[in-house]
C-alpha cells in the first residue's frame, strides 16, 4: 500500500496535545483509579476474591469492541462528533457502575464505559496522525504520552484517597464527571482535523474490505503485534498488581497507590526520553532495542518470582524497568503502525486498538485465574507479553 504524499506538518497549537492527551488519559483513568477497591468491591458483593478482576476483563473486552467501530465512525464522520458521543456514553455508563446491585452488572456497565471510552483512545492517536508524520508525529505522541502518563499516578492514588472516607461507588461518580467534561470539551474546543473532503463513506463490506487491505500490509501488522504484545504485558500487570501488592503483601491502599505511581513514573520518564533520543537514534532502532530490554526485566522478574522471593524491593525494581520501557513503546508501535494509513488513520487505529485490548482482555482473564497471592501469575504474563514483542520485531520489515 503506497504511503500518502509528502507534506509540510500542519502547525500544532500547543495546547492541542495536552487536550488530546486529556481524552485519552480517560482509559486510565478508568482502568485505574479502582483498582485499589478490589478487596472492598468483592467485600460488598459477597464474592471471592480474584472476582473483581473479571469486571476488569469486561472493561478492556468493551475496549475491543469499540477500538475497531470508533475508528470506522471517525473516518466517515471526522474527529470531533464521534469523541462527543463516545465520551457521553462513557460517563453515563459509569454513573450506572456507581449504582450497580451487583458484581455482573458492574461487569455489564463496564464494558458499555469502555466502548464510549474507547473514542478518545482511537481518535486522539488518529488526530495525531491527521495533524503529522514519521518523527515529528513520534515526537508529539511522546508529548501527548507525558499528559496520559499522569493518569495511572494520580487515579491510583485518588481512588485510595477516596476510599479512605467514602465508599467505591463514589470513584465510578468522579469519573463520570470526567467523562462528561470530556464530552463538554469536544463540543467547545476541539478542532476537527478531519476535513470533510479527506473523510470516508463505506459500507459494512467495503469497511471489510479496508480492514482486510491493511491487515496485509506486514508494516502495520507486526508494529501492531508489538503494540497489542506490549498491551498484554501491561494489562497482566494492571490486573495482577493489587491482589499482588495489597493481598500478597499486606500494603494499604495508599502504599499499593505509591508503587503504582513509581512504576507509572518510569511509563512518563520513558516517553519523555525517548522524544529527546529519536531523531539520533531513529524509531525502528528504538523499537528493536526497548523490546529487548523490556524482555530482560520480564524475565528477572519471573525469576524472582518463581524462586519464592517476598522482597518488597526486589520485585518493585523490574517493574519499574518494564513500565519505563511502555513509555518508549507505546507512541512508537503506534506511529509505525499508522505510517502508511494516512488517508485511514481511524481504520488503522481503531485495528491496533483491537490487536491491543482483545490481548488486554485475555491478559486480564488469565490474572485472575492465576491470582494466589503471589507475583508468579503476573510476572508469567508479563514475560510472554514481551517474549512476543521480541518476536514480533523480528519479523518488522526493516527501513
Amino acid at each position: 500500500m503506497s504511503s500518502s504524499a509528502p507534506h509540510t506538518p500542519t502547525p500544532v497549537p500547543t495546547w492541542l496535545p495536552r487536550l488530546l492527551g486529556f481524552f485519552i488519559a480517560v482509559g486510565p483513568a478508568a482502568t485505574d483509579m479502582y483498582l485499589p477497591a478490589f478487596p472492598a468491591v468483592e467485600a460488598t458483593f459477597g464474592t471471592a476474591p480474584g472476582t473483581a478482576q473479571l469486571t476488569l476483563a469486561a472493561w478492556f473486552a468493551g475496549l475491543a469492541v469499540g477500538q475497531i467501530t470508533q475508528g470506522t465512525l471517525s473516518d466517515r464522520f471526522g474527529r470531533r462528533k464521534p469523541l462527543m458521543v463516545g465520551t457521553a456514553i462513557f460517563a453515563l455508563a459509569t454513573l450506572g457502575c456507581a449504582l450497580t446491585p451487583s458484581l455482573g452488572w458492574l461487569a455489564v456497565f463496564r464494558a458499555i464505559a469502555a466502548f464510549g471510552a474507547s473514542s478518545g483512545m482511537v481518535i486522539a492517536r488518529a488526530m495525531v496522525r491527521d495533524l503529522a508524520t514519521g518523527q515529528h508525529a513520534a515526537i508529539m505522541m511522546s508529548r501527548l504520552m507525558l499528559v496520559m502518563g499522569v493518569a495511572p499516578i494520580l487515579a491510583p492514588t485518588v481512588g485510595s484517597l477516596v476510599l479512605s472516607f467514602a465508599h467505591w461507588r463514589v470513584i465510578f461518580a468522579i469519573l463520570a464527571f470526567y467523562g462528561a467534561t470530556c464530552s463538554f470539551l469536544a463540543w467547545k474546543v476541539l478542532p476537527e482535523t478531519l476535513p470533510p473532503e479527506k473523510r470516508v463513506h463505506l459500507g459494512f463490506r467495503a469497511q471489510m474490505d479496508r480492514y482486510v487491505l491493511i491487515l496485509r500490509e506486514r508494516t502495520f501488522v507486526t508494529h501492531a503485534a508489538m503494540g497489542g504484545c506490549s498491551g498484554f504485558c501491561m494489562f497482566a500487570y494492571l490486573a495482577g498488581s493489587a491482589p499482588v501488592f495489597i493481598q500478597g503483601f499486606g500494603l494499604p491502599p495508599a502504599g499499593f497507590a505509591a508503587i503504582f505511581g513509581l512504576c507509572s513514573c518510569g511509563l512518563i520518564a520513558g516517553s519523555q526520553i525517548n522524544a529527546r533520543l529519536l531523531p539520533r537514534v531513529g524509531l525502528s532502532r528504538m523499537l528493536t532495542i526497548i523490546s529487548r530490554i523490556a524482555l530482560t526485566g520480564t524475565t528477572t522478574l519471573l525469576v524472582l518470582a518463581f524462586s519464592g522471593v517476598h522482597i518488597l524491593p526486589l520485585i518493585v525494581a523490574p517493574l519499574v524497568i518494564v513500565l519505563s520501557c511502555q513509555g518508549f513503546a507505546n507512541g512508537n508501535a503506534s506511529v509505525g503502525a499508522l505510517q502508511r494509513h494516512g488517508a485511514h488513520a481511524g481504520s488503522a487505529s481503531a485495528l491496533m486498538g483491537l490487536f491491543q485490548f482483545s490481548l488486554g482482555a485475555s491478559s486480564g482473564l488469565l490474572v485472575g485465574l492465576l491470582t494466589d497471592g503471589t507475583p508468579r501469575g503476573m510476572a508469567a504474563l508479563m514475560f510472554l507479553g514481551t517474549l512476543g514483542a521480541v518476536i514480533a520485531d523480528r519479523l518488522r520489515p526493516r527501513p
